[in-house]
């Protein structure tokens, strides 16, 4: 871990540059503070995605997305209050004051505990027939498919690894064997992979009524012809902290009207906007899904993740959106995945 003053950002500091900071010291938070280092708020990556959900510009003074009542200790507290502490709140940082309110340390989880690991299930559904991409497809599933130096699925799966994630589900159709040879148990990544065999079309969210137990813990579901550089610690923090049953990752789309769009108020015309842009939030294919949730999805019938969120909704349950700020490429069509590995060695390395 980099020294903790790292973390320090003025309260006018833009809120692209605190996020470029977060992102830089891989601390996951920021420490707003005065001149004379006096703490007057903290900033995670889900104070900054909730911000952009609210329409705040990332040109914006950090001041206007900051926690101003964060949870802090003081200092000389014991190791076991710390611990209880981080355990009691589910804490991932801690800043630690002295009595005139001045930032002297902060204490991270994973140095606390050793090490991060999460035994959320992760679920990557890799049972589609991949038919926009042919001839590719004919005698390889979709996410199987080589991008830079190896398959998507592969890509996905050890961007989960790097995050602490270690209990894998693959949901397979198409051409399973493929990946069930090529993947095994997982015992070669250090990791347990079992699998979701579908004997006919499930769609997105029916795969998981496959499940022969039930997860304890909120699982992470995600499309197997995604690559993106997401940080899953953030979004199962995000998910967290907004007390959510569901959480649907999106990313922002534009699209640019080709005429001058006319404003009207019955016959008057009150307006004409040349070429307006229009922005929208689309589905970004990543979901968070608490256990009870699966109780929601039929079995052995096709069920998309579309239905489950509007039956969600339907039923007054708390879903909420992740906004996707990092780079992420859905791999759907052949200029899709002519871009990718275009993109690859520059932007996973």
């Amino acid at each position: 871990m980099r020294n903790w003053k790292e973390l320090l950002v003025s309260p006018s500091t833009s809120i692209i540059e605190t996020m470029k900071n977060i992102d830089q010291t891989a601390a996951q938070i920021a420490l707003v503070v005065d001149d004379d280092v006096r703490l007057l708020g903290t900033v995670t990556d889900g104070d900054i995605r909730r911000g952009i959900l609210r329409g705040i510009s990332l040109d914006d003074q950090v001041s206007k997305v900051m926690n101003k009542n964060p949870i802090t200790m003081k200092k000389g507290a014991s190791k076991q209050a710390i611990k209880r502490m981080f355990q009691e709140k589910k804490l991932r940082q801690l800043p630690i004051l002295n009595q005139n309110n001045q930032v002297v340390d902060v204490i991270f989880s994973n140095v606390l505990f050793d090490s991060v690991s999460f035994d959320n299930w992760v679920v990557l559904m890799a049972g589609g027939l991949g038919t926009r991409l042919r001839p590719l497809t004919e005698n390889v599933p979709k996410p199987m498919l080589t991008v830079g130096t190896k398959p998507i699925l592969q890509t996905i799966l050890e961007s989960f690894i790097e995050h602490g994630f270690h209990r894998f589900y693959f949901s397979v159709n198409y051409k399973r064997e493929i990946i069930k040879e090529y993947f095994g148990d997982g015992l070669e990544w250090g990791v347990s992979i079992q699998y979701l065999d579908e004997d006919q079309r499930l769609g997105t969210a029916g795969a998981l009524s496959l499940f022969t137990e039930k997860p304890t813990k909120p699982i992470i579901v995600m499309n197997g012809d995604i690559l993106t550089k997401v940080n899953f610690q953030h979004l199962l923090q995000f998910h967290e902290e907004n007390d959510s049953i569901a959480t649907m990752c999106v990313r922002e789309y534009q699209h640019q009207v080709p005429y001058g769009v006319v404003r009207t108020e019955g016959t008057r015309l009150c307006s004409i906007e040349e070429k307006p842009i229009e922005r929208y939030f689309v589905n970004a294919g990543i979901y968070v899904l608490n256990p009870e949730v699966l109780d929601y999805i039929p079995k052995n019938e096709f069920y998309d993740m579309p239905s489950l969120f509007n039956l969600l909704i339907k039923e007054k349950k708390k879903t909420s959106v992740f906004p996707i700020r990092e780079y992420w490429l859905d791999i759907g069509k052949m200029p899709d995945f002519e871009k990718a590995n275009l993109e690859f060695s520059e932007v996973f390395g």
